[in-house]
This record gives structure tokens, C-alpha cells and sequence, in this order.
């Protein structure tokens, strides 16, 4: 396969078309028995000689990490390219939020994806360089008792932003449609409901004003495992390693199952879901914060700055879930 002097394997076969799929009208049929359990775990999806209690990760994981899933990059991108495209990104996230203050606008940016996509640094190079007192970043905790009786919605609306104000939400709603499915956590009545909603609630949410993004961020098997096991064994980001997390390690078919259906139903003509390739995590994090740069109006926008979309890294979610 051919590759250019930055490394990209055949560029052409990774775009992606950025064109926004009609709104969803699908119904979800929920199976005949109403509770769910946590699916069992798909047969040899974890690769031979991998342990999570052996602090040697296998040498075959590791070389195929960075390649894994299809992603078109052989090497992460270099550290100064990096920093200098990070840096006129950010200069315009502080003219955008400027603007956004002075006009009462409201931008609100959910962040999905696989465990161990990278989450949680798209938001840290988001905010780092913008008024603390006009972002917030939203990571909810399991919900309490009193949250499980309320309407599914209601933990999630007391966050949304007010005029001036940019949020960004650490996983969201959509933890039904995935974790909560997959580990059994809700019923497929609930799941049902809730893929109906959803659309209805983000309709709410932008006839109201509310600039919605929509990111789901997307890495190979062996990419996954190499950060998970990172985790395991780094000091630094054992805290990133929850029980839940180890639990998911055999269960990439059925989330991916999962994924693949929240999209069908939540990918719409009015909150459409962008998908980032996040194998490299330095190219994720700029694709992130151009996608929001370009969709958006505010004074002094500089677009020679902000620059192209690497349409091999981010576009929509059809194009790695297209829709039967």
C-alpha cells in the first residue's frame, strides 16, 4: 500500500464524505424479555498470550497497536508539528469563546467512544487555554437512587450550559445506549425507550439555541489493550482503570454491536454524530477542536489558521457504521 512522506497509508481509502445523514425514524424493538444481562462475552476476542495481570504486554500487541482498526497513520505525529498546529487552534478557541460570550451563546460537546479512546485529553487540550469561568467539563459519577427514579434526562439537564457558557461532557447520555446495555446496567425496555428520545431531547436542546457536537472516538483492538494495560501498570493512571473497564476487556463485539445501533437511531440531520479516529491521540486532539472551529461563526475567524479536516481522522459515523 502506497504512503506519502508523512506516513498516511493510502490516503483516498480513509476519507470520509462529510455529509449528514437524514434524521433517524427507525424504531427499536426491544426483545420479548424485557430484562437485560450482561451479554456473554464473544468467543477468542482477546488476542493470544495477552493477560492484564502480566506486566509485559506482547511485543506483536504492541507493533500492531498504531495500525489497528484500519487507522491510516503508521506514526504518531511528530511532537513539534503537533504543538504548533495545537497552538493556532487554540488561539482561535479563545476568539470563539470571546464571541460566544459577547453574543450569549451556548455550545454544549459530548465526548463517546471506546474505553481508553482519549477522552478525557481532547477536553483537557480544549480548555486548557480558555476562561475557566465560561467552560465547564461535566463527568458524572453512577447515578445515586434518587437519580435512577427520576426521568432519565433530568441528572444531565441541571449542566447544560447558560448563556456565555461552553460544556463539555465526559461521556453523557449516551452511557445507556452503550456501557449501561453491555454490562446489563439497564433493561432493553429502557434501552428502547431511550433511543427514541434521544433524538427528541438534542432536537430540544438546538430548536432552544444550543450548539450540540456530537464526538465518538474510535480506536483499534490492540490500541485498546495497549492503553489498558498502560494503566494497569503506570502509577500515574491506575485511576483510569475501573472495574468496569477490566470487565469490558472481552466484550469489544458486543459494544461495537452496541455502537453501531446508537448511531442507526441518534444520528440525525439536526445532532448528527462525528466520528474521530483516535489511534493517535495528537491527531484527535486537533481534528476535535477544528470540527468545532469550523462549524461555528465568531469574529476574527481565521481559517488559514484553523486549516483543512483530515478526512482520513474524523467525519461522520456512517462511514465506519453505515446504516442497513
Amino acid at each position: 500500500m502506497g504512503k506519502d512522506k508523512n506516513g498516511v497509508k493510502d490516503k483516498s481509502a480513509g476519507k470520509a464524505k462529510l455529509d449528514v445523514a437524514p434524521e433517524a425514524t427507525a424504531e427499536f424493538k426491544p426483545p420479548a424479555t424485557a430484562p437485560a444481562k450482561p451479554a456473554p462475552a464473544a468467543p477468542a476476542t482477546l488476542p493470544k498470550g495477552f493477560s492484564i495481570d502480566n506486566p509485559e504486554l506482547p511485543k506483536a500487541i504492541d507493533d500492531a497497536s498504531m495500525a489497528s482498526g484500519g487507522y491510516p497513520y503508521d506514526k504518531r505525529m511528530k511532537r513539534e508539528p503537533f504543538e504548533e498546529q495545537l497552538y493556532r487552534l487554540q488561539v482561535e478557541l479563545v476568539k470563539l469563546q470571546t464571541h460566544n460570550i459577547k453574543t450569549g451563546g451556548r455550545i454544549v460537546c459530548l465526548f463517546e467512544g471506546r474505553d481508553g479512546a482519549g477522552k478525557g485529553s481532547c477536553i483537557e487540550a480544549f480548555r486548557q487555554h480558555i476562561n475557566p469561568r465560561n467552560t465547564r467539563t461535566v463527568a458524572l459519577t453512577k447515578p445515586t437512587d434518587t437519580e435512577r427514579g427520576q426521568l432519565y434526562f433530568q441528572r444531565y439537564v441541571g449542566h447544560l450550559p447558560t448563556v456565555g457558557e461552553i460544556v463539555l461532557f465526559d461521556r453523557s447520555w449516551y452511557n445507556r445506549a452503550g456501557v449501561e446495555r453491555v454490562m446489563g446496567f439497564c433493561n432493553a425496555d429502557q434501552l428502547a425507550v431511550f433511543l427514541r428520545e434521544a433524538p427528541e431531547f438534542e432536537g430540544l436542546l438546538v430548536r432552544d439555541g444550543i450548539r450540540v457536537f456530537k464526538f465518538f472516538l474510535e480506536v483499534g483492538r490492540e490500541m485498546q489493550i495497549k492503553r489498558f494495560h498502560e494503566r494497569r501498570y503506570d502509577p500515574l493512571k491506575t485511576w483510569k482503570l475501573s472495574d468496569v473497564d477490566i470487565a469490558a476487556l472481552d466484550k469489544w463485539d458486543d459494544y461495537s454491536k452496541a455502537h453501531a445501533d446508537m448511531f442507526r437511531f441518534t444520528h440525525t440531520a439536526i445532532s448528527p454524530w462525528t466520528l474521530v479516529r483516535a489511534n493517535d491521540q495528537r491527531r484527535a486532539r486537533l481534528e476535535v477542536i477544528r470540527a468545532v472551529l469550523l462549524a461555528t461563526d465568531y469574529e476574527g475567524k481565521d481559517l488559514k489558521a484553523i486549516g483543512a479536516a483530515d478526512a482520513a481522522i474524523i467525519g461522520p459515523a456512517a462511514a465506519l457504521f453505515p446504516k442497513t
